[in-house]
């Protein structure tokens, strides 16, 4: 495979990538990146597409909740290169439980969430219909939502 040449600066890739400068900083002096960032002319810093892509990558699983230094071990793990692809594995095994363990308590969280919305527009309802002219009132209390143990506003 030719050797990607393109010529990104610092500015280019935060853009792209929606890093801040001192993210992309942060992630050089943390030892994310897989290969060294390359100095230009003034030594200011030379990205490449290899580098966009990575941070791709680093992004997504810094966003489902890796920790810094699970992630510098993977970047460690693929700079080695081949042969450690069973370490690799287990490390993306492992974070996937903890991502697929949060998945479960987020859908609890919401399903929590749109029993209260639905709870709080339905007594919304009700008072609407309560003060239009020309309805009838509603009973004491005989529409209003249950309540389940650990749910009152």
């Amino acid at each position: 495979m030719a050797e990607d040449i393109a010529s990104l600066s610092i500015g280019q890739v935060a853009e792209r990538t929606g890093l801040s400068v001192h993210a992309l900083r942060f992630y050089e002096q943390e030892g994310v990146f897989v290969d060294p960032v390359r100095r230009g002319p003034g030594g200011r810093r030379v990205y490449s597409e290899n580098d966009v892509d990575w941070l791709t990558v680093c992004i997504i699983l810094r966003a489902s909740g890796m920790p810094l230094p699970a992630l510098r071990r993977y970047a460690d793990l693929v700079r080695a290169g081949a042969g450690n692809e069973e370490e690799r594995l287990a490390l993306l095994r492992e974070h996937r439980e903890r991502v697929t363990s949060q998945i479960g308590r987020l859908t609890q969280c919401l399903d929590l969430i749109g029993f209260k919305v639905g709870v709080y527009e339905d007594l919304i309802d009700e008072a609407q219909r309560a003060v239009e002219p020309g309805r009838p009132r509603p009973s004491d209390g005989g529409d209003a939502p249950a309540s389940t143990p650990g749910t009152s506003a």
